[in-house]
This record gives C-alpha cells, sequence and structure tokens, in this order.
C-alpha cells in the first residue's frame, strides 16, 4: 500500500473540553471541513496534536474517529513517534491494524542519537510494519537532526517513502533533494517553507496552516505541483501573515486559539502548554480579521 502523499496534508489539532477530555465532536467537525474545503491527506496524532499528552487509549481514539470520518476519501497519515524504538514500533502496528494509510515518524527527542542511531532507529520501525513511513526532521524541537546522508540512506529502505522537512535551512532541504532519488517525497514541515521547497523538487506541505484554511493551502500546494509561481507567489504573499502569526507562540497554542475565534473549537490546551500571552492575542486576532476568518465557520 503506498497511498499518493502529495500536495497539502493537515497536522489536526486535538480538540479538548473545558474538562480536559477530547471533544469528539469538534474532531469531526474539524475533519468535515478539511474534506469539504479539499485536503489532500490528513495527520492526527502528530506534534501538532498534543500527542505527548494523550493517553494511549486516547490516542487510539483519535485515529479511529479520523479513520471512520474520512471513509476513504483521504489518506491519514497517524503519527507515531518518540524516543523508544521499541513503544514506536508497538504503536505502529497498532495504527496499522486500525487501518491507517502511513505513518509519520518524528526524530527521538532528548537522547539525541547519533547519526547511526537515527538509521538504526527509523529502519527497526519501517521494518516492523508494512506501512509506508514518512520521516519527520524538526531539530528545533528534537535536537536531533537527520541530516542529508542520513535521510540518503534511509531513502533506501523499501518502505520509507518521504520527510516532512522542518530543519529551518533551505541548504540542507536543497541537500535532501539533491541526495534522494526522484520518487522520494520530500514535503515542507514549515508552512512559510513550502513554496521555495517545492519550488526546488518538493511534492507538497504538512501543514498547521491548514487547520485555519485548508482551501487555500491546498490551492498554494496545487499551483506549484503545476509550476503556476505566479500565482502561486501571490497567494503565498496573502497568506504568509498567518502562517507566521501562528508560530506567535509555542505551536499548536497559537492555531488553538485562532480556531476557537473562528468558534471551530473551545481553546483548551494541556499542560505544559498555556493560553497566548494578551499581546500576542492581539496580534493573532488582527491578523485573523484580516483574512477575513473571525466570523464562525459552517461545520
Amino acid at each position: 500500500m503506498n497511498p499518493e502523499i502529495r500536495g497539502c496534508g493537515t497536522a489536526l489539532v486535538t480538540p479538548f473540553r473545558r474538562d480536559g477530555s477530547i471533544d469528539h465532536d469538534a474532531l469531526r467537525r474539524l475533519v468535515q471541513f478539511q474534506l469539504r474545503e479539499g485536503i489532500d491527506f490528513l495527520v492526527p496524532c502528530g506534534t501538532t496534536g498534543e500527542t505527548p499528552t494523550l493517553e494511549h487509549g486516547e490516542y487510539l481514539g483519535v485515529i479511529r474517529l479520523v479513520l471512520e470520518e474520512t471513509a476513504g476519501k483521504a489518506p491519514v497519515i497517524a503519527g507515531v513517534g518518540g524516543n523508544s524504538t521499541k513503544k514506536v514500533i508497538e504503536l505502529a502496528q497498532e495504527v496499522e491494524r486500525l487501518g491507517v494509510q502511513g505513518i509519520l515518524s518524528v526524530a527521538p527527542y532528548y537522547n539525541k542519537p547519533t547519526q547511526e542511531g537515527l538509521y538504526q532507529h527509523f529502519k527497526a520501525i519501517a521494518e516492523s510494519t508494512h506501512l509506508p513511513v514518512i520521516l519527520y526532521n524538526v531539530p528545533g524541537r528534537t535536537s536531533s537532526n537527520i541530516e542529508p546522508g542520513t535521510v540518503a540512506r534511509l531513502s533506501k529502505v523499501p518502505n520509507i517513502v518521504g520527510i516532512k522537512e522542518a530543519s529551518g535551512s533551505i541548504t540542507q532541504q536543497m541537500e535532501v533533494l539533491n541526495e534522494v532519488d526522484p520518487g522520494f517525497r520530500v514535503l515542507s514541515g514549515d508552512d512559510a517553507f513550502t513554496l521555495p521547497l517545492m519550488a526546488l523538487g518538493g511534492v507538497g506541505v504538512i501543514s498547521v496552516a491548514s487547520n485555519e484554511i485548508p482551501g487555500p493551502m491546498t490551492r498554494l500546494a496545487h499551483l506549484l505541483l503545476d509550476g503556476r509561481y505566479d500565482e502561486a507567489r501571490k497567494l503565498n504573499a496573502e497568506l504568509l501573515p498567518l502562517m507566521q502569526a501562528n508560530f506567535l507562540e509555542t505551536s499548536p497554542i497559537p492555531v488553538k486559539a485562532a480556531l476557537a475565534m473562528m468558534g471551530m473549537i473551545e481553546e483548551v490546551y494541556r499542560l505544559p502548554l498555556v493560553p497566548m500571552r494578551p499581546e500576542n492575542r492581539a496580534k493573532l486576532e488582527k491578523v485573523l480579521a484580516a483574512q477575513g476568518l473571525l466570523q464562525p465557520q459552517k461545520v
């Protein structure tokens, strides 16, 4: 099974109720909003979904719900990461049984493996499942940078099919694109890098902003896939303020605040995440107003 993972995929937030439990109704509405707006694929339980705070049963419940709501209308790529290879393998096998179409696996955090350790970690995960595996490199949050040479080695593992690249370095992204085979999918892990990375040969983005604007972010990705760069640059300029506002504080704090302002979810986080500072909230609200997003969405 090798789903067509290209274009725009949403790194879904996990909505919570005021009592701290998962808001399954809000999650259903979010998924239907995404599908209606033409999203290419969905990524529940990634780091944007506050997954480290989810209990095991809650995690599996979110995956099941997203699978039920998509009903085959878009691929579901489950976030399956951690800093214990054994536990990640167990989780990968569980979500495979649930029926997801692939997994996104973040580099191990805190224990800072060597490049050989990263290679052996991801190779072991891939060999434990029949699912396509997408690597996730975000060294600013993990302190583990999957270097281009290691990505090239991992790309030879049959079911490691791509990487979500969020190193923040366009040079590293170019090196990755130069070292992997053409069929290996390089996706932006940072909304603001979508245009340059796709212009260099990337095939899409796993987006935070598409929680709020799935239609425009999907259009941006498809304009770039089609080589319509003038239109893409214009649209990118329009969307850039929101892309930036989503990182006024640690993600997913701003995007959840924005979705609450849009009437999509309640603004609830699990510690250690806390609500935005008032001055940043005011900046975010100003951007949302300029984008015409403050009115409640029909969901």
